[in-house]
């Protein structure tokens, strides 16, 4: 790892209230004994992230109490309802003037995506123009990377659930795919069924 991979900051978005899980917020699903948030972070970390931001939003009290989130820089979304769109906005705005050349963004409810993925990801930066995803047989999915000079761009297309699905596939031909299905598994936990995942 580079001293420029070290400075890129991972921003975790946990602020969802798990509406599909009876009101369950997915940060404070248990993982390996610990709240999943907690999981993220570490995986964040193993996997070369300087700094790291989380977003919180629902239940964000409790979430403080009950994960170790150490010297993480917590930032709580008020409009964390209105869907990730928002929680990326605000993600991005708390890394205005960290001095970071880009950001790995990674879902808390993707446990199956790993340090070996992050690693991965964060390997293909090249410059604060740079435009990685992890992708799964070819398509894109989670972790993604974001050079600093989108950032404005994808904040200003961040409304509802969109996160920056709309910026991506207007610059689709500048991004740089990283395969990783062979080291992560890109599933979601939403529903009551995807609770088996957990361990």
């Amino acid at each position: 790892m580079t001293d420029t991979h070290d400075r890129i900051a991972g921003l975790l978005l946990a602020a969802g209230g798990g509406r599909r899980l009876g009101g369950r917020p997915k940060a404070l699903l248990t993982h390996r004994g610990r709240p999943l948030v907690e999981y993220a972070v570490g995986v964040l970390r193993a996997g070369g992230c300087g700094p790291v931001h989380v977003v919180l939003g629902a239940r964000a009290g409790e979430v403080r109490e009950r994960a170790e989130l150490g010297d993480c820089v917590i930032v709580e979304n008020p409009d964390w309802a209105e869907g990730m769109g928002s929680s990326l906005r605000v993600g991005l705005e708390s890394l205005a003037g960290a001095g970071v050349p880009a950001v790995l963004v990674s879902l808390v409810d993707q446990p199956g995506i790993g340090d070996a993925a992050v690693a991965r990801v964060l390997g293909a930066y090249r410059d604060e123009g740079s435009l990685v995803s992890a992708a799964y047989d070819g398509g894109r999915g989670h972790p993604v990377l974001f050079g600093a000079r989108h950032w404005a761009g994808i904040a200003a297309g961040a409304v509802g659930d969109q996160g920056a699905r709309g910026y991506l596939k207007a610059h689709e031909e500048a991004i740089t795919l990283v395969e990783c299905g062979d080291v992560a598994e890109p599933y979601d936990i939403d529903t009551e069924a995807d609770l088996h995942h957990l361990e």
